[in-house]
Order: structure tokens, then sequence, then C-alpha cells
């Protein structure tokens, strides 16, 4: 089995086994709230080598919220994306990275169908399917994972009884080393911002 895939379904199956048994009571409460969103990344680039950079890319993503309290809540992301990286406008190929992002968030509740939330909190994101090479062919690596903050504002508007509208914008602090022949070139630091737009259901 290839082993970016034996990742995601492993989180997957992790994910939808833990949530039920350490919230067992969350589905009468309407605790859960689940989202799909198109999100476009845009990767905020810095390294120590001028004009290495990363596309800007959409993606769709899945989420669940589990609130704690009606203001308190904490949010799991999952999506992955695949980016082509350049430099000096030359493609050095391409690599696909998968960053789920667990924040803790504050939501706003006394502003009717509006509620606005803030969060914060950790992506961990693993590098897979990393096809990159100099232009004179000598390949490139990257360190296979990333631990990193995240930040987060967003709305959720109630468009009717548990259906929601929603608007979200991440920022992420993602790198990695990338290597030529075991040799550290650069760090690689990515650090994306998100726009997120999308549905969401509680139950």
């Amino acid at each position: 089995m290839n082993k970016p895939v034996s990742i995601r379904r492993s989180l997957v199956v992790a994910v939808a086994a833990a949530l039920p048994l350490a919230f067992p009571a969350a589905a009468d409460a309407q605790d859960w709230l689940a989202r799909v969103r198109a999100v476009g990344i845009y990767p905020n680039v810095s390294s120590s080598v001028p004009g290495l950079d990363v596309s800007n890319q959409w993606i769709p993503e899945v989420d669940f919220s589990y609130f704690f309290t009606k203001n308190i809540a904490a949010e799991l992301v999952l999506g992955t994306a695949r980016h082509e990286v350049t430099l000096n406008g030359t493609s050095l190929g391409k690599l696909s990275h998968l960053p789920p992002t667990l924040t803790v968030q504050y939501h706003f509740t006394d502003l009717g169908a509006w509620k606005p939330y803030v969060g914060a909190g950790l992506n961990v994101t693993w590098f897979y399917n990393v096809g990159l090479q100099l232009p004179n062919g000598t390949p490139l690596t990257v360190d296979n994972h990333s631990v990193g903050g995240a930040v987060q504002a967003g709305l959720d508007y109630e468009l009717q009884k548990n259906w929601y509208l929603n608007f979200d914008v991440k920022y992420l602090w993602i790198s990695t080393d990338v290597k030529a022949l075991g040799t550290t070139v650069t760090n690689l630091k990515i650090d994306p911002l998100l726009y997120g737009i999308g549905v969401g259901y509680r139950f």
C-alpha cells in the first residue's frame, strides 16, 4: 500500500473511532458541526535561496468541530494539496502535503444568525510524493514532516435550522529542509494563508 494513502486512511479511521468514544452523548446534544469547504492556499514563502517559490492551490477540505460549551469548541481540519515548486520561474517539480490542523475556538453566540469565532492550535504536516530536482537533474528531497502553530478567524451564518454558511481564514506555520544529495540546501518556510468558504451541518 502507498505510504501516504495509508497515513491518510489511518488518520481518518483513528478520528472516526476515537471521537464517538470520547463524546458519546454528542449526537443528542447537537454538539457536532461538520463542514465541507473550498480552500485557497496562498504560501508566504521565504528561504535563503532567492527566487524559490511555492504555487497557490485550491483544494476541497472537510472539518469536524465538537462544542464543549456553547462558546468553546475544538476543530479538526483534514485536507491535502499538491504544489509546484519553482526557482526564478523555472519549475523544479511538485510535492504534496497533508496538514491535519487542530484548533481550539471561541464562538460568539449573541449576534443572532451571525456566529463569528477565533481559534488557535497546531498543524502537523506530512510531505509526500516529492518529485523535485534542480535544473541540472540533481534530485531534491525534503524532511517528511513539520510541526507548527495555527491561528484562525471565521464566521458561521445560520441559513436555516442546523445548516450554516461558513467563511474561514487560517494562517499555518509550515517549514521543511530542502536537501540535495543529503546536504541541506535551505530551510523552506511555506507558512500559507488559507481562505475557505463552505457549508456546515450541526447535529
